[in-house]
């Protein structure tokens, strides 16, 4: 019998059998690679919530953990994950520069902010006011995080490339059993598609579809992201990600040609060059009804949990929360009120 079988290998699924791996627990992956948002993501590690000029939840906590993370990763995987980048909000307005030196000025925020404006060199970039500068940022390349991480399962033999079938999971007292697998618990880090997990039916995860058009421009030589109505985000080799947009309705995880023209319009309001569309990806992005994680026991079984609803910021916050899944379940310290899982516990009775 192993400790652990973990369900799913995105960012939630990798952190966690980490904390396994670094608490020398036993554990076996099942995983089809069918949610893609993980390895589409853009990767950027940024504490600051550029829209409304805040912060996120916990997010000096998760900073804390998370370079130390992905440095371990890259020495265990051995292969370039972190990538320094700096990230820049352009202006649209005076006004608006004037709010960010207004949030700059604020404890907690400011510390992750430039106080000045930065003025932009790039003749290919219209951006007549400027940009405002986030500090303690970088990316994470996820795509490479996700391969790397199941071959190094692989070779291990403990990872099964497979559809999970919830119906053919049986549950005891104090065990778990699925095929020939056996475990004392079984997470489930399923992103998007929990939907068809009938143990967690009850919980609030929607998908939110993001896409991203990859596109080569020679000309254009930025080494900053750049957030406007959209992210560009270098790549290297003069590659840039461009998105991504928030489709609530679509749950598929095939590009549209109408959200490719609508980024590429956004995307030409400021970048001012040639450029060759090279790829177009998308994922639905695990997303919750109040816009916090999910971590925590089901409520009919002793045994299983879950770990979700990363939403847009997992690359930050995943390692942080698979922290206090672990000891929660290992030493039975409390998860915090606002990412636990019986936070919507009125839904399973309503069921």
């Amino acid at each position: 019998m192993t400790d652990y079988l973990v369900v799913g290998l995105g960012l939630a699924g990798i952190s966690f059998c980490e904390q396994l791996e670094a608490h020398g627990k036993t554990y076996h992956v099942i995983s089809d690679q069918s949610q893609t948002s993980s390895s589409v993501a853009g990767g950027l590690c940024n504490p600051v919530i550029l829209k409304r000029l805040k912060l996120p939840w916990r997010v000096k906590e998760q900073l804390e953990i998370a370079l130390p993370y992905y440095q371990l990763l890259e020495k265990k995987l051995q292969t370039e994950l972190i990538h320094e980048l700096t990230v820049c909000r352009r202006f649209y307005s005076v006004e608006e520069q004037n709010l960010w030196f207004e949030a700059a000025d604020k404890i907690g925020v400011g510390t992750f902010l430039s106080p000045v404006v930065h003025q932009n060199e790039n003749k290919f970039i219209d951006a007549p006011f400027g940009y405002g500068k986030v500090l303690n940022t970088y990316r994470v390349d996820t795509k490479k995080l996700v391969t790397a991480y199941s071959d190094f399962l692989q070779k291990r033999n403990c990872l099964t490339k497979e559809q999970f079938d919830h119906l053919a999971l049986h549950m005891a007292a104090d065990a778990v059993s699925y095929g020939h697998h056996k475990a004392r618990n079984i997470v489930f880090c399923e992103g998007f598609g929990v939907r068809k997990n009938p143990i967690f039916k009850y919980l609030p995860i929607n998908g939110t579809k993001g896409e991203y058009v990859i596109i080569r421009a020679p000309e254009l030589k930025e080494e900053k992201a750049i957030k406007a109505s959209i992210f560009c985000i270098p790549l290297g080799y003069d590659l840039y990600k461009i998105g991504a947009n928030y489709d609530h309705s679509d749950k598929t995880n095939f590009p549209t040609a109408a959200t490719k023209a609508s980024l590429l319009e956004k995307m030409k309001s400021f970048i001012k060059c040639d450029y060759e569309v090279v790829d177009h990806i998308a994922g639905v992005r695990p997303t919750v009804v109040d816009r916090k994680p999910i971590i925590g026991k089901s409520i009919p079984h002793n045994s299983a949990y879950i770990f979700n609803g990363l939403g847009s910021r997992g690359v930050l916050a995943a390692p942080f929360l698979a922290k206090q899944l672990f000891l929660h379940i290992e030493k039975k310290e409390p998860i915090d009120n606002e990412i636990d899982s019986n936070r919507f516990t009125k839904n399973y009775f309503k069921n």
